[in-house]
């Protein structure tokens, strides 16, 4: 017979409080859905609220009751507080959470009243900003193991870079510091794009909000036996490493938590300054990444020896093209026309001169016609470079002594028949001007590019992209090679997204891979910068036909105007003169003014002039500028007329036979058409075309009053924006020799060639000599 149980003391409690006691639990159901036949997983997640009346666990609503708890030998009858608990059950309710209808096993059956939360962004919430407000106020909080949103703090973020000896390549780990530990974070992000390919779209992921908050497992560095740390990345932080390193994730092999990059991929890494990271290592590329983002014109003072003064933009386009030469890479400099790029490019040559660097000759490949304008800013801003032009039947004599200078000049015509002795001349540097030339990558021209010996390589062109993406892999093809990838791949990967299907995320991917390498600002951009009028004297070569025509021609006129001048004096042969005159500079113009000289012109080009003034149509018509057209000769404007017929360029025109001045000038203005050809004239005055930003005068009206008094048909009252003149001249014929006489002498200028002379007007026999000057 057992012995009769000690009798138990009671003691009944009132004024106790509960203490709410919130444990927290998540569960993976898998349940089979007879409507879809298939097993579905389904994330369970519940909170379970009881209460702590002293030692004692309680859950549940029974008014009245008393809580039955044995200490020792005493029995406590502990008071519940009804209200109390509604009170807290209402804060939770205002928290968001309501009662679980569905049972799960989350947390164990009957172990307390169960909440639940309506989704992942209500759970983070929760946990990251309302829990640790619960905590404070003295609620006890029990996580079970395997709960979904058991978070662990970060304590900061980190990058480091290593870099290679070899300085080609460099391996960037981006991660965070959780308990003193650092964790890498590309491979995280390399699961969820792989998860969540969305986050790879700009504009999908420009939806999404910067507070939200992506959820992510790790592993505990080095114990793998225990539980994955569980981390938030708020969206904010992840958009610009999304932004900056894109599709890299998913092209690169990871080994490690490292990305291995190429040197020019460090361009990127400043699209990640704004994450406030802890950076070790890379503090060079780092810096470079800058410089190219934005480039400081105090980085890099422009050469001593540049006889002209930078604009500030011009600076930048120097520092520039001297970072990507740090950095190992080449670029494209896109200017519009008319800002500024060949002297940008004269003066990054110079630089390297002066820094020692140019051991190695720069060549300059480009179309024919530009090449009297690369020599005479070369000759202007650049002295002290030794410069070698390559043309004519005697070029190839100096091909054994190309690295004794430091700017040689060729075209592209030229380059693709001396590619095998130029391509044995080592290059510190390559420039391809009018880069559009190679924009077909299997073209003579740019096989023959691709194949020259150089430390860095640039293009200049106001128009990398014409008609379709493929011209512009063409350029990279040649810059860097490979950076955009083969040209089977980036048809898939970027040409047939873009181009076919609109796709906005593929666009920004390309933009984001060649933003670095690509500088182009506009004239609007700069505007401010610029001078109201800018005056350009664009250089022109006359083809090999019209120089044969214009020796022969002055020769002929050189006899008979001095002939004439013998017979009746100087004063009395201004006719004879006027006419030698007048046929020379339709030689310049085009052969086909001419008589008797449309045969001969029909076998080829007519005119250089005219080929260099279609060239710079196309740029100027692809930048969206509005051109006012000038020539003296209304035949001439006929013969262009045709050309523009035939590359469909829209136009009117204004000449003495016009009887409806006002139609032409109404749809100019209004923006119907971007080009106006008009005769000198007959637009000299009375016309108001502040539509227009450029000029171009095709043959240059001698008298600079008329031909500013023509130019300011745009530069006028109600004109808001700079204006860019360019004259045609050509190279060494009577039309650069009658300008530099209107410098020394205009009123000679004038009255030779308008036939205004007066009785005081001498024309000396130098001046004679000038004007009937050979052709050098």
């Amino acid at each position: 017979m057992s012995p009769p149980l000690a009798p138990r003391d009671e003691r009944l409690i009132d004024d106790l409080p509960p203490v709410p006691l919130l444990s927290l639990g998540s569960h993976l159901a898998i349940n089979y859905q007879p409507g879809n036949q298939r097993m579905v997983s389904d994330h369970q997640h519940r909170a379970g609220l009881s209460f702590l009346y002293g030692d004692a666990r309680i859950h549940g609503k029974r008014d009245g009751e008393r809580v039955r708890h044995l200490v020792g030998n005493e029995l406590q009858l502990i008071a519940r507080h009804p209200q109390a608990e509604q009170a807290l059950r209402r804060q939770l309710e205002q928290l968001g959470f309501r009662p679980a209808l569905r049972q799960s096993l989350a947390l164990p059956k009957e172990s307390a009243e169960m909440f639940q939360l309506p989704g992942e962004d209500a759970w983070l919430r929760f946990v990251q900003e309302q829990l640790p407000e619960l905590r404070r106020q003295g609620w006890q909080i029990d996580i079970h193991p395997g709960f979904a949103y058991d978070l662990t703090a970060i304590d900061s973020w980190y990058a480091q870079i290593d870099e290679s000896a070899d300085d080609d390549w460099f391996d960037l780990d981006l991660g965070i510091i959780v308990n003193g530990q650092r964790i890498g974070m590309l491979p995280v992000l390399l699961r969820l794009i792989r998860q969540n390919p969305q986050l790879l779209s700009p504009r999908a992921i420009a939806l999404r909000s910067d507070e939200e908050q992506l959820r992510v497992q790790l592993d505990r560095p080095g114990q793998h036996d225990k539980q994955a740390l569980q981390v938030t990345l708020p969206l904010g932080r992840i958009k610009p490493i999304l932004a900056t390193l894109g599709e890299l994730y998913m092209r690169e092999q990871m080994d490690g938590p490292s990305l291995r990059m190429s040197k020019a991929d460090g361009a990127r890494l400043a699209g990640l300054d704004s994450l406030a990271l802890q950076w070790k290592g890379g503090e060079r590329l780092r810096e470079f990444a800058g410089r190219l983002r934005n480039p400081d014109i105090k980085a890099c003072p422009p050469p001593t020896g540049l006889a002209g003064k930078l604009r500030p933009y011009q600076q930048q386009g120097l520092v520039w093209m001297q970072t990507l030469r740090e950095l190992g890479a080449g670029g494209i400099l896109g200017d519009d026309m008319g800002l500024g790029k060949t002297l940008q490019s004269l003066a990054h040559i110079l630089a390297e001169k002066q820094a020692g660097r140019l051991d190695r000759p720069a060549l300059v490949v480009m179309p024919t016609s530009l090449i009297p304008n690369w020599q005479d800013e070369a000759s202007r801003f650049a002295p002290q470079l030794r410069v070698l032009t390559l043309k004519g039947s005697t070029r190839q004599k100096h091909f054994g002594e190309l690295g004794e200078h430091d700017l040689l000049l060729t075209s592209y015509a030229l380059l693709t028949r001396d590619i095998a002795a130029l391509r044995e001349q080592p290059l510190h540097l390559l420039i391809l001007d009018e880069a559009q030339h190679i924009k077909n990558p299997s073209g003579k021209a740019a096989q023959a590019v691709r194949e020259m010996q150089t430390r860095q390589r640039l293009c200049l062109t106001g128009t990398p992209l014409e008609n379709h993406l493929g011209e512009l892999w063409s350029l990279f093809h040649f810059l860097m090679p490979g950076w955009l990838g083969d040209a089977k791949s980036f048809t898939q990967e970027y040409r047939n997204p873009i181009e076919k299907h609109g796709d906005d995320a593929r666009l920004a991917h390309l933009r984001a891979r060649i933003r670095p390498f690509l500088l182009r600002r506009t004239k609007e951009q700069v505007a401010t910068e610029l001078p109201a009028k800018n005056e350009f004297v664009h250089w022109v070569e006359l083809n090999d036909v019209q120089r044969e025509v214009y020796e022969t021609l002055r020769l002929a006129m050189d006899r008979k105007v001095r002939d004439e001048i013998e017979r009746k004096g100087l004063a009395r042969s201004q006719m004879v003169i006027l006419e030698a005159l007048l046929k020379l500079r339709q030689v310049c113009c085009d052969l086909r003014l001419l008589k008797g000289e449309s045969a001969r012109a029909a076998r080829g080009s007519s005119s250089g002039k005219l080929d260099s003034l279609l060239e710079m149509l196309d740029e100027l018509m692809s930048e969206g500028r509005r051109v006012l057209l000038f020539s003296q000769f209304t035949s001439m404007l006929a013969l262009i007329e045709q050309a523009l017929h035939k590359r469909g360029i829209e136009y009117v025109k204004l000449t003495g036979e016009t009887d409806d001045r006002r139609t032409p000038v109404e749809r100019f203005q209004a923006g119907e058409v971007p080009l106006f050809l008009i005769s000198l004239k007959a637009g000299g005055t009375g016309l108001n075309l502040t539509a227009a930003d450029t000029v171009i005068h095709y043959d240059p009206w001698w008298n600079p009053a008329a031909e500013n008094q023509a130019t300011d048909r745009a530069y006028r009252i109600g004109q808001d924006k700079p204006v860019f003149v360019y004259r045609l001249i050509s190279r060494g014929t009577v039309e650069e020799r009658i300008r530099e006489l209107q410098a020394r002498k205009a009123e000679l200028a004038a009255g030779v060639l308008e036939g205004a002379v007066d009785g005081s007007l001498q024309l000396g026999e130098r001046d004679i000599d000038a004007l009937f000057a050979p052709l050098p």
